[in-house]
């Protein structure tokens, strides 16, 4: 995709893409998602990292999906970015699931207010760059930063170690927090080549294995001023990027089962036998693995139109967070209105995105364990590697609460409350 930027009076000027420019962007996810299907069982049964697909995806321009129009971008919406991302981790949920800081930290520019470091991240956005990073911290209780960033002269030293660095490894961009010589929490965004930054690539979990979700070992990197962010943000952004964040993990389980759906039918038309009483001849024609392929299905379509209104009702409240922005300059009732009007589709969009979830857990796992019905001894077979879905699915699922969302869900329902709606967070 053409960078619609140019350069005035050493600033950057962004410029109104065009209509057809989602088009075009859009047409491209097909022939790059038949490319990164391919060899993805493979890569995941001898644990090979997926390079390639990022510089497809970095070619392409996917990652400026949801970068506005009047910002040079192509203006996609969440239902557009929600629906790559499925479709993308239908052929490998790994390199999807790679994305999700990507996507994070876009959302959190678009939302952000115009400014220096605003155009510049955009600038970069639209150039292809990929941001990544970490800021959980290794062997520390969550939410303490022990990564020091120690000043030495006119610049600056980050040491410490993270984790949870999803992405970071096929990443341009990488984001860490870090506590400075006063005691106050700040962030820096630094090159992911800078001369110290070591993504070490040890995750161990038994699902998502090429998701680069390990540790990070920062030993000594330097670090710029200009390279230094206040770790601040608008409450109500945060919350709308919460609740996006647990939509595409959700997509990444969504798009495992149209990839179950896929393999349910080709086993059965190239490599499954009728069963030895089935009074069928062929395993297409037995009626009970047509009745397991039937229910995979129906299982891919409930979750699939779970995901899509889930991602139209988050488009609404970041409609509502440009909204509120656009009448800042307005009357005090206006403002007043907006933001109350704000606040609700927030909520709309937590309970939505919670209640999904704790539905499209169970569809997915459930479609993920009968697939193995639709044939005998044989679907075990580790080079047809059908047990990763169900692998890929449960290590997504575990980022979530579940218990936590539907309980959060009944108490809304029963006593209508909205605590932990409010409060973003896993919602």
């Amino acid at each position: 995709m053409a960078l619609n930027h140019s350069i005035e009076s050493g600033q950057l000027r962004h410029e109104p893409s065009s209509a057809d420019a989602l088009s075009r962007l859009l047409g491209r996810i097909p022939a790059l998602v038949e490319e990164v299907a391919k060899e993805a069982s493979r890569r995941d049964l001898e644990r090979e990292l997926p390079f390639a697909a990022f510089a497809l995806i970095r070619e392409a321009g996917l990652g400026a999906l949801r970068v506005p129009r009047a910002l040079g971008g192509p203006g996609g919406s969440v239902q557009d970015y929600i629906e790559f991302i499925t479709t993308l981790a239908s052929a490998d949920p790994n390199v999807a699931h790679a994305l999700r800081s990507h996507f994070n930290f876009s959302e959190a520019v678009i939302h952000s207010p115009d400014t220096a470091e605003k155009r510049d991240y955009i600038a970069k956005i639209l150039d292809g760059k990929l941001f990544a990073g970490a800021h959980t911290e290794v062997g520390a209780p969550l939410g303490t930063i022990l990564t020091r960033l120690t000043q030495v002269g006119d610049h600056y030293r980050l040491d410490g170690k993270k984790w949870y660095a999803t992405g970071s490894a096929y990443a341009d961009l990488l984001s860490f927090s870090a506590t400075d010589d006063s005691g106050k929490l700040i962030s820096v965004l630094l090159p992911a080549d800078r001369a110290g930054i070591n993504v070490l690539d040890d995750w161990d979990g038994m699902g998502q294995r090429l998701t680069a979700s390990g540790g990070v070992l920062l030993d000594n990197v330097e670090v710029f001023p200009n390279e230094i962010k206040t770790r601040s943000h608008n409450a109500d952004v945060g919350r709308h990027c919460s609740s996006l964040r647990q939509l595409h993990l959700a997509a990444c389980a969504a798009g495992v089962v149209r990839n179950i759906r896929e393999d349910a039918v080709a086993y059965v038309r190239k490599q499954a036998r009728a069963a030895m009483h089935s009074p069928a001849d062929t395993a297409r024609d037995d009626q009970f693995v047509q009745q397991v392929v039937g229910e995979i299905a129906a299982n891919a379509y409930a979750v699939d139109a779970l995901i899509a209104n889930t991602a139209r009702v988050l488009n609404d409240s970041s409609l509502g967070l440009f909204a509120v922005a656009d009448v800042q300059l307005a009357s005090a009732e206006t403002v007043a209105v907006a933001t109350a009007t704000l606040d609700q589709q927030l909520i709309n969009g937590s309970i939505s995105n919670a209640q999904m979830q704790v539905v499209v857990a169970k569809l997915a796992l459930r479609s993920a364990e009968i697939i193995f019905e639709v044939g005998g001894g044989s679907a075990t077979s580790r080079k047809y590697n059908f047990d990763r879905h169900w692998r890929n699915i449960r290590t997504v699922l575990n980022h979530n609460p579940l218990l936590h969302k539907a309980r959060v869900v009944g108490d809304y329902y029963v006593n209508e409350t909205t605590t932990h709606l409010r409060e973003g967070l896993v919602f």
